[in-house]
């Protein structure tokens, strides 16, 4: 039976890639590059962009190059695809105050992860959401990702949560597809964003109606495809795409975290600006690893 998409009236769904932040050698903001990177992924089609998700390396960043960030990307293409921009932060008072930033900057809603760092109890992730949403005006998302935040969110919880006035949807990045089935039964009224690229498809057929994938920073026509194959009912071309994207998340997710990323857009003959390098202690991939992400993509000929 074909796919009909979204059973209910969503305004962000489709392919949004966590963008990256570029830096210059001395780890600088390259605002330019950051904002052609948000560029490159609009002009192929993407249906959005996340600025400041793992991917943007956000926990690297001062408040005022967070502002930064948002300004130029929401400049580039704000009034061409909806600017989701992430305020995670382990307080609740820096949380507000980059979610207040990015509403000045004009981001379309706000990406707010589970307070890490710190165990905190339900009451606590309950009152951060209460004081987020009472200070902005654009809607928020939750942002889970215990493998990182350390804090998982129960479903009692996210109970509480989807009554507050303000919250629309969740970015799920736990890879847990049983607590996200059971997320979206309880609550079909939230927004659901994919943030596995393994999991794409599979997040996708139990209702996700947004893909967050960093594949779709190097190669956004794929994961772009994968999507609308899905929403028009082909669902064994959307299968196959989950595969090209899996082949392609291994060859980048080889060596450090995130480095593959940068490495791989440096790599594609269609990038004009440079990504640049990590912000330490985060590193790029090393000159043999590049060496083999290149055979892999052109095995896969994508470059």
């Amino acid at each position: 039976m074909a796919n009909t998409g979204p059973t209910h009236d969503v305004s962000i769904h489709g392919v949004i890639p966590p963008t990256i932040t570029a830096f210059t050698d001395e780890e600088e903001l390259a605002l330019e590059a950051t904002a052609a990177h948000a560029r490159f992924v609009v002009d192929r089609g993407v249906h959005g962009v996340f600025p400041l998700g793992t991917n943007g390396e956000f926990p690297m960043l001062k408040p005022d190059e967070r502002a930064a960030v948002i300004e130029c990307v929401v400049d580039e293409v704000g009034e061409e695809v909806p600017v989701i921009a992430g305020v995670s932060a382990p307080s609740t008072r820096n949380t507000v105050s980059y979610s207040l930033d990015a509403a000045e900057a004009g981001a379309d809603a706000v990406v707010v992860g589970i307070p890490y760092y710190y165990p905190i109890d339900n009451d606590a992730i309950v009152e951060h959401y209460e004081e987020v949403t009472d200070a902005v005006d654009i809607p928020v998302y939750i942002y889970h990702f215990p493998a990182r935040m350390g804090n998982k969110l129960d479903l009692d919880t996210l109970d509480r949560l989807a009554a507050i006035d303000g919250i629309v949807g969740v970015k799920d990045s736990s890879g847990d597809v049983a607590w996200l089935g059971q997320a979206i039964d309880r609550h079909p009224e939230l927004t659901y964003l994919a943030g596995l690229d393994s999991l794409l498809f599979a997040e996708l057929e139990i209702g996700c109606t947004g893909l967050v994938s960093a594949v779709s920073n190097v190669f956004p026509e794929m994961t772009v495809e994968l999507y609308e194959s899905y929403v028009d009912g082909d669902e064994t071309r959307a299968r196959e795409l989950q595969s090209r994207v899996f082949d392609v998340w291994k060859a980048i997710d080889q060596g450090p975290y995130l480095g593959g990323v940068k490495s791989a857009l440096d790599l594609h003959p269609e990038v004009d600006f440079d990504p640049g390098p990590m912000r330490r202690p985060l590193q790029r991939m090393s000159e043999e690893e590049e060496v083999q992400l290149e055979r892999t993509l052109r095995t896969l000929d994508l470059i």
